[in-house]
């Protein structure tokens, strides 16, 4: 923005001037500029994914808290909430658990680090993840302004209810408009050579994550629309607010929320052969893991929650051979095919830790919290299967909540991993592997606690979606009120982490460009990475263009030294 100002110039050093004789008092026009923050503005993708990482781990922070409030009316009973509102609290708990720490922080990593890893200069369409993020922000707001004034799926305010639901419709638009800039980034802006094959596994996840967004999130803002409307004229086509769970429920339950997991799956398998120094073989197969978790989408598309199993029954005959083959289809298809990818990302995992002469690995402190996220995730999508089940009579109790805090609880945690690992080239530093690794083994300590007692209190028949105490349940529920208590100091470690390190990085030693020994193209610019990423983006020859470099750089100085001449 450029203002103009009418003002007496400073005069012109001369001779004169200098000596303090004669003087130029003609008017003159001086442009100033005036930049607005650039944190408010800014199209770079870094800080763009950096405000939806801040976002996101407060919402994460704050969604724990909620937790921890539930867990204390389902221990004792009391009401600590204000004016009654549990229901406003279930719905915080569910709409926090997804758009307020599940969606920012799968889109925070994507949108910062996939243009850097692909050779850009600038992520594809900037001022539209730009809008994405202000969208999701303002929904954000929003929703917490309707559900503190009695809106909610059970609110009785009608006026709030409209907001809740239009602050749901403002969100998932904001999240297309993310998605969009993630998915053309990664389909036209590489560097030359990198071929789809040659992609690096993290951008392969936020690929299929901005597809699955793209697809699911405007079949939610559509129900939202016919939801507001049913609210606003007459209430009888869709039951009004208190239908939201029916037509709407299915993107804050599995498998939708499996999408919001793929980018935390994404970091792991990044991870893995740059902490174990390979070459991924079969780089095929780690991909086709990550679209068939992918698949997940289809369930959002719809508009399935878990795909249900009745597999009891005692009539053997034809036709009831037909019926449940018509439920095994998309059973398999929206809850078996996710778990099978994740299957075979664990696969290529046992393929790529395993000893290599002459090969000594390099672990990180970020690869803790991604292998221990993966697995909080891979536990949750196991649980899945098992809730589909009818048989075992798990729909309608708590054992659906620890599933969805299992995913995105893992998620968060694989994603901190991803920030641990990509520090550098945001920030310019590296948080201490000896202070890391302590925070992952609590992150994975509060996430078991605060989601498999809820498993078995599943099995014992508590119900979900409302305070109830027993006493033969009560120490499942105070363990879980534990775990959130635990996941609430691991957040607040790892920010006190991220701060800490921050601030001892000007007495520190330069982190340098590459502190990892890594081999993909992040790690050739400089740390932190600069406004437009690289000066030169060498050309790509395979999946590992840093190892190439290395392995060019190391054979030019063994040459020079057979030589005699300096390398």
């Amino acid at each position: 923005m450029t203002t103009i100002e009418t003002a007496e110039p400073a005069p012109a050093e001369s001779d004169d001037h200098a000596s303090g004789s004669g003087t130029d008092a003609r008017p003159h026009h001086r442009t100033v500029e005036v930049q607005p923050p650039k944190w408010l503005s800014s199209t770079d993708h870094k800080i763009i994914g950096q405000l939806f990482l801040i976002g996101g781990l407060l919402g994460l922070l704050a969604t724990v808290a909620v937790n921890v409030i539930i867990g204390i009316e389902r221990v004792d009973g009391s009401d600590v909430t204000f004016d009654n509102s549990i229901s406003q609290m279930f719905d915080a708990q569910r709409v926090g658990l997804v758009f307020g720490a599940a969606l920012p922080l799968a889109l925070a990593l994507c949108i910062a680090l996939v243009p850097l890893q692909l050779g850009a200069r600038a992520i594809a369409f900037p001022r539209l993840a730009s809008i994405g993020f202000w969208l999701w922000f303002g929904g954000l707001v929003l929703n917490i302004v309707a559900l503190a004034s009695d809106g909610g799926t059970l609110g009785e305010s009608a006026d709030m209810v409209d907001l809740f639901i239009a602050s749901l419709g403002l969100m998932a638009v904001g999240a297309v408009a993310a998605a969009m800039s993630i998915g053309t980034t990664v389909l036209t802006t590489r560097a030359p050579g990198m071929t789809m094959r040659r992609v690096p596994f993290f951008s392969w996840s936020a690929l299929i994550t901005s597809i699955a967004l793209v697809l699911v999130m405007p079949v939610f803002t559509g129900t939202l629309v016919y939801l507001f409307l049913d609210h606003r004229n007459g209430r009888t086509g869709f039951g009004g607010n208190a239908g939201f769970a029916t037509w709407a429920g299915w993107l804050f339950t599995q498998p939708a929320t499996y999408i919001f997991a793929i980018p935390a799956i994404g970091v792991f398998a990044e991870l893995l052969p740059a902490n174990f120094r390979k070459r991924t073989p079969a780089r095929g197969v780690m991909i086709f893991g990550l679209a068939l978790v992918g698949v997940a989408a289809l369930g959002g598309v719809t508009q399935q929650n878990v795909a249900r199993l009745p597999w009891s029954g005692s009539e053997l005959n034809l036709d009831h051979f037909g019926n449940k083959f018509d439920d095994l289809v998309p059973f398999t298809a929206f809850n078996v095919l996710p778990l099978l990818g994740m299957f075979v990302v664990l696969l290529m995992a046992l393929v790529l830790i395993k000893p290599e002469k002459g090969v000594r690995p390099n672990i990180t402190g970020a690869l803790p919290f991604a292998l221990f996220g993966t697995g909080m995730i891979a536990v949750g999508m196991a649980g899945t299967v098992l809730y589909a089940i009818d048989d075992l009579a798990l729909q309608g109790t708590v054992f659906e909540e620890g599933i969805l805090v299992y995913v995105v609880y893992g998620a968060a945690l694989a994603i901190m991993g991803g920030v641990v690992w990509w520090a550098p080239k945001l920030w310019g530093f590296a948080p201490a592997t000896a202070k890391v690794v302590p925070i992952a083994l609590l992150g994975v300590l509060a996430i078991v606690l605060a989601t498999f007692p809820q498993y078995i209190a599943g099995f014992l028949d508590q119900p979900a979606g409302w305070v109830y105490t027993n006493d033969d349940l009560s120490i499942w529920n105070i363990l879980v009120l534990v775990g959130h208590g635990l996941m609430a100091l691991t957040v607040l470690a790892f920010i006190g982490l991220l701060a800490g390190a921050r601030r001892s990085r000007d007495r520190d030693e330069a982190i340098g460009d590459d502190p990892w020994d890594a081999q993909t193209l992040e790690w050739t610019t400089t740390s932190p990475a600069p406004g437009d990423n690289f000066v030169d983006v060498p050309l790509v020859h395979s999946a590992e263009p840093l190892l190439d470099l290395k392995a060019s750089i190391n054979t030019a100085a063994n040459s020079a030294s057979r030589d005699g001449s300096p390398a």
